[in-house]
């Protein structure tokens, strides 16, 4: 993977969240059954703190608080959520630039977040691929969650981004 090939996930990306930003603010922050971050904005933040998470703290040790407490995601908003996505784009950025051989390295260590002991070995290209998947997982509940609500979604897959 490069950064021309990470450019098209940020696209889907900004389809998305443009989309979000003409949703009502009830409806932003409405709680659905059936997901497991019940609304678009938990399901956003929660997207954007996989990369925080996985990228920036557990391989590149750049930040120890990857999450948001659960009593502070009440308090944001949209563009909270955008600053998180360009946070992880940084990450994302510093990973890419790493040699072939580092991203198919495994490291072991620590979850830093969790407090269990345990440590796990992976590659931060594996890692890299899990936040991506990851995030098209949880779009495509946005989109259900949308059309759910009345909405009707930009199309927010691969095929539809420049080469």
């Amino acid at each position: 993977m490069n950064l021309k090939e990470y450019q098209w996930v940020k696209e889907n990306r900004e389809a998305l969240l443009n989309f979000c930003g003409e949703l009502k603010q009830e409806d932003f922050t409405r709680k659905l059954d059936g997901f497991g971050f019940q609304s678009v904005r938990e399901t956003l933040l929660h997207m954007a703190e996989c990369y925080i998470a996985w990228v920036g703290s557990f391989i590149l040790l750049k930040t120890k608080k990857a999450i948001t407490p659960k009593e502070n995601v009440v308090n944001l908003s949209l563009d909270d959520i955008k600053s998180r996505f360009e946070q992880a784009d940084l990450f994302v950025s510093e990973l890419l630039d790493m040699k072939l051989d580092q991203l198919n390295k495994p490291i072991v260590r620590k979850i830093p977040w969790r407090d269990q002991n345990e440590e796990i070995s992976i590659t931060p290209i594996k890692l890299l691929v899990h936040a991506i998947t990851h995030e098209y997982h949880h779009k495509g509940q946005i989109v259900s969650m949308a059309r759910q609500m009345g909405y009707i979604p930009p199309n927010t897959d691969v095929l539809g981004t420049e080469d």
